[in-house]
Parts: C-alpha cells; sequence; structure tokens
C-alpha cells in the first residue's frame, strides 16, 4: 500500500495551523510526529494528519453539545 507523504506547505494548507503551532503542538505530544526524508528534509504521513483532522473534528463537535 503506498503512503503519500506530506511536506509542510501542504500540512499547513489541510490543518490551517501555521509552522510554527506544528511544532509547537509536536513538541506538546498534540500531532503526529514528522519522518525524516533526508539530512533537512521531514513529512509527515498522510493517514497520520487525516487522522489528527478527524479527531479534531470530533472532539470540535463533542464540545458543542
Amino acid at each position: 500500500m503506498a503512503k503519500k507523504v506530506l511536506r509542510i506547505p501542504e500540512v499547513q494548507s489541510r490543518t490551517g495551523l501555521s509552522r510554527s503551532s506544528i511544532y509547537l503542538f509536536i513538541s506538546r505530544g498534540e500531532f503526529p510526529k514528522p519522518i525524516s526524508l533526508g539530512r533537512r528534509a521531514v513529512g509527515w504521513l498522510e493517514p497520520d494528519i487525516d487522522e489528527w483532522l478527524q479527531g479534531q473534528i470530533e472532539a470540535s463537535r463533542q464540545s458543542k453539545s
């Protein structure tokens, strides 16, 4: 099964978060950790970001009930 790797601009676009917010959430353990793609390159697996987004949607809807 092929997995798509998302770079930071795509992650920002999908989540609506800034780069600094993404790394802040990572440091707090509240966002998926990136995978290393090379010495100075990282990316996120698309399913990890999709799962995080689904969790945010569910949490948001529960808090409004």
